[in-house]
């Protein structure tokens, strides 16, 4: 079986996190991703550790690096030299897609923007990822994802609610830079099936920032309608009741009643029918209306026995519900073996890397593990010979003039 990809050649010349993230897609998928990194330093993330791979321990091969840069080849180039430019530029020349998340104007202060290497391949999909994109005025402003989704929204609607003690709380993730990557990875894919027709590429701007208003979806869509704005509910759902956290009398589960029909069924569940039939919790605008009171009657209920009851009750009848498990158990758990959650995949220093599976399922062109996180440089004589036809020497002078 082939890959959805395997003709696609990418230069990905990003580093942290959200254009590294849409570069692992494409390689998921089975594209050549060549990552393009600083030579001795490589991608800041090696370094972000512990924890480590290995027993070397602090040799780039961090927990972060690794999570987003397998199916990677890694070259080494001086984009600062001259010389390192030229090269970037013939890489490019044979390059489908380029994803770059420099600041803005960073690229073409080194002769490498987007409208210098389209003129050179006009086949090219060139895609800028930056804080808040390339126009505007605040286009020059550097941005990690912390402060995107402190500034962008996010923090706002997620930690408890502002009567109880916490206030504003980030994702546990860099929630931020992994969807502008996925925004950019679709992109990219749109502007791949546009040049099929067009017969030529073009230029993508995502901007971390847009992004994440982009995704506050049911959220932006609340205060557009309402003119008031959302607020932290914590586990909370704002149009919908009851969806949340409960306490049992041994812990803590989910609940996540969708419609009045799941309601009903959960009254049933749990030993309170009269509650579906109850003109204050009969609807979804009803419960929404009266979301205290129908709160405050469920948890006294869920108080009175365990998690492990209530999951085989409410699952028993159709409910969605879940417990709230941490890493380690949705990791090694029965069901993460059935599906293969995690991976392994040894690299050249004959390390294997522990990977978490892309969660897409090809009937045809399976998904590629074929690489671990890349060390650094590792392939650099490698691709250069493959997509510039270098040879020995040609390498042995870029090594001398510290371009590579």
């Amino acid at each position: 079986m082939t890959a959805p990809l395997k003709n696609i050649r990418v230069l990905d010349m990003s580093r942290v996190l959200a254009g590294p993230w849409a570069g692992q897609l494409l390689g998921d998928y089975g594209a050549d991703v060549v990552k393009v990194e600083r030579p001795d330093v490589g991608d800041d993330t090696r370094q972000w550790g512990p924890p480590w791979l290995g027993e070397g321990g602090g040799d780039g091969e961090a927990g972060y690096f690794l999570a987003t840069n397998r199916n990677k080849r890694s070259i080494t180039i001086n984009i600062a030299d001259s010389i390192g430019q030229d090269l970037v530029r013939s890489l490019a020349a044979h390059a489908d897609v380029l994803i770059e998340n420099y600041r803005a104007g960073t690229m073409e202060r080194y002769g490498l923007g987007a409208k210098s290497l389209l003129e050179a391949n006009p086949k090219l999909i060139y895609c800028s990822i930056t804080a808040f994109g390339l126009t505007g005025s605040r286009s020059g402003e550097p941005g990690y994802d912390a402060m995107i989704q402190a500034s962008a929204g996010l923090m706002s609607v997620t930690g408890p609610p502002p009567e109880a003690p916490g206030g504003p709380q980030k994702v546990g993730v860099a929630i931020s830079d992994i969807m502008a990557g996925m925004y950019a990875s679709t992109a990219i894919l749109a502007a791949l099936n546009s040049r099929v027709e067009s017969g030529v590429g073009q230029h993508i701007d995502v901007p971390l920032y847009d992004s994440q208003v982009a995704w506050l979806a049911n959220q932006n869509m609340n205060f557009l309608l309402s003119g008031e704005s959302p607020t932290r509910m914590g586990t909370a759902h704002p149009n919908l009741v009851p969806y949340q956290a409960f306490r049992s009398s041994d812990g803590d589960f989910m609940l996540a009643v969708g419609n009045d029909k799941q309601f009903a069924a959960a009254c049933r569940a749990v030993g309170l029918p009269e509650l579906a039939a109850d003109v204050r919790f009969s609807c979804m605008s009803a419960r929404l209306e009266n979301r205290g009171e129908l709160i405050r009657l469920l948890q006294d209920r869920f108080a009175q026995k365990t998690t492990a009851t209530w999951l085989a009750d409410l699952r028993g009848a159709g409910v969605p519900v879940g417990p709230i498990n941490d890493i380690a158990e949705v990791l090694s758990n029965e069901y993460a073996n059935e599906r293969q959650l995690v991976r392994h995949i040894k690299n050249s220093n004959g390390d294997s890397a522990p990977l978490v599976s892309n969660p897409v399922d090809f009937s045809a062109t399976p998904v590629s593990y074929q690489k671990a996180p890349p060390l650094l440089g590792e392939h650099t004589n490698e691709v250069l010979r493959e997509w510039l036809g270098y040879s020995d020497a040609q390498i042995k002078s870029l090594r001398q003039d510290d371009a590579i």
